[in-house]
């Protein structure tokens, strides 16, 4: 990708940006492109196999993964952000948000580490568990560590000669690339999927605080990048600036606006995800409770004697039974039996 969009800068510019050629100019992006068929490919084998089990995948976890995970990678790599990445910087700071929010939450919501656990076979789905569950993973998984690696990456990007070296040497753009989704990867699919990998304090309740406040915190870098006074990658973009682009400070403006419009956007979803979690989580414990107080009131119950029949109790209404009581007062009183 890196040396088409060099070639088409040398050999003329790029015509001006549109709604259009936004939706229909597209650049293939070959390491992109084989991590998307790879993903995909896995992820199809592993619900197929679940399904000639007999184990049905809910499809809709299936059409997150595909729609928002895959095809989410696929656009912010080859799409007309980035045909048009390497000329403006709003089209590079959507790409690299949407790699680090938008694909992580669709992957996670894919819940492909479960998959894989079951759809592998037993050896390796338990080798697939205890990798998942290891000190390395839950040490870098750790809500804490993995919100500050995602700030970090974000702020790391922008602010040091990253973005601006990525912009000349094409597999750093794609080092970049793979960067900016691991970080994302790191928070959102353990708090969607592996509770194994996560501290046992972590409760759904904690979790939607830890969603809230990544929202606040992933809001940070795009508040910065729109409020910064020195340009981002400035030489670069004033030098391939095409002639139709607007002031290189407002196009910088206009990036860091979208960077917080679309992480202020996915958190909702985000915390949605995790209070119907929530929900789900109570609903399956209320009914492990009421079967195991079913059991419990089972086995206390009376055994009735052979050839009785056993009627329950009627239960009868509080007048009734505060009327009788009443009565055998006053017939105390009156010293009747």
């Amino acid at each position: 990708m890196a040396g088409h969009a060099l070639t088409d800068l040398a050999t003329g510019p790029l015509a001006e940006l549109t709604a259009g050629r936004l939706l229909s100019s597209w650049r293939l992006d070959v390491p992109a492109l084989l991590l998307a068929v790879a993903l995909g490919v896995l992820y199809g084998w592993g619900v197929t196999r679940l399904r000639r089990r007999g184990t049905p995948w809910p499809l809709a976890r299936a059409a997150a993964f595909a729609l928002l995970g895959l095809g989410g990678l696929v656009v912010a790599t080859m799409s007309g952000l980035a045909v048009y990445d390497r000329v403006l910087f709003w089209p590079a700071a959507v790409q690299n948000v949407a790699l680090d929010l938008v694909v992580p939450l669709g992957l996670a919501l894919g819940d492909p580490l479960r998959l894989a656990v079951e759809a592998l076979p037993e050896r390796a789905g338990a080798r697939v568990r205890r990798v998942v569950t290891g000190r390395v993973v839950r040490a870098l998984t750790f809500p804490l560590v993995s919100t500050v690696l995602v700030l970090a990456t974000e702020l790391t990007v922008y602010f040091t000669p990253y973005f601006a070296t990525a912009l000349r040497v094409g597999w750093l753009h794609e080092l970049m690339y793979l960067h900016l989704l691991a970080a994302g990867c790191l928070f959102v699919v353990p708090v969607l999927t592996r509770e194994e990998t996560l501290p046992s304090w972590c409760t759904h309740p904690v979790r939607a605080a830890l969603v809230f406040l990544d929202g606040v915190v992933d809001a940070v870098p795009g508040i910065v990048v729109m409020t910064h006074g020195t340009l981002i990658a400035g030489a670069w973009y004033v030098r391939h600036a095409p002639s139709w682009s607007p002031d290189v400070h407002h196009d910088q403006q206009v990036g860091g606006g979208a960077m917080l419009g679309i992480a202020e956007l996915v958190a909702l979803p985000f915390l949605l995800a995790v209070l119907f979690q929530w929900t789900r989580a109570e609903r399956v414990q209320t009914a492990a409770l009421d079967r195991r107080l079913d059991a419990e009131l089972a086995a206390a119950a009376p055994v009735p004697e052979p050839g009785t029949t056993s009627t329950p109790d009627r239960v009868r209404p509080w007048w009734e039974t505060e009327q009788n009581e009443v009565a055998a007062r006053i017939r105390r009183q009156n010293g009747q039996p």
